[in-house]
């Protein structure tokens, strides 16, 4: 049965200052991200273990756990590939389409989604999805790593709201972390994963 495994960075732990220090960077993934992973990896063993024994009071627990570490290693590793040193500016092509049909302007996207993200209230993230039961790209809140979101949508630019993200640098002012991510926001990224899902719905 396969693992899960912490992706390697896609550029050096110093790569995005000074809008995110090398230290935060460093602490996020090979602290909080490896420990996603490990949560994980040991909830897989933990349920194993409880079905080898027919044994299942606690699934109730294990299976919250188990979605708590999958979705904050899924967020970040998008999250990661989400940012990049020579990122910024905004989209072209048919992402910026998709973002003009379906909230107006990219400023009313880029506020609404800089809102979502500062407002989330104690850890979450904000996030840029595709929903495609409404065939259209949506905002959406998550609490902690799995909570508040619709079912069906495929996140595609995260924002991590957690303090462990920008509390060594910014301290409590998250509203001016989450200016400073506009800046390193990887659009061809952003657009690949877009251009994706729109392959999947034919």
């Amino acid at each position: 049965m396969g693992k899960y495994n912490l992706p390697d960075m896609p550029y050096d732990y110093a790569a995005l200052e000074p809008a995110i220090t090398g230290e935060i960077l460093e602490l996020h993934h090979a602290k909080h991200h490896a420990a996603y992973v490990k949560g994980a990896n040991d909830t897989l063993e933990r349920l194993a273990e409880a079905r080898d024994k027919g044994e299942f009071g606690g699934l109730v627990g294990l299976e919250k756990t188990f979605a708590f570490n999958l979705s904050g290693h899924v967020l970040h590793s998008i999250f990661w590939e989400n940012l990049s040193p020579d990122g910024g500016d905004r989209p072209d092509g048919a992402l910026r389409d998709a973002i003009d049909e379906h909230f107006g302007t990219f400023e009313a996207f880029q506020k609404q989604l800089t809102t979502a993200t500062a407002g989330v209230q104690g850890s979450g993230w904000g996030i840029l999805a595709w929903e495609p039961l409404g065939k259209r790209l949506i905002v959406e809140q998550v609490y902690d790593h799995h909570g508040n979101v619709g079912m069906n949508s495929t996140p595609l630019l995260v924002f991590d709201a957690w303090e462990h993200a920008y509390y060594l640098q910014y301290r409590n002012v998250r509203p001016d972390y989450v200016e400073k991510l506009w800046g390193l926001v990887n659009w061809n990224d952003v657009a690949a994963r877009f251009a994706d899902v729109q392959s999947q719905a034919g």
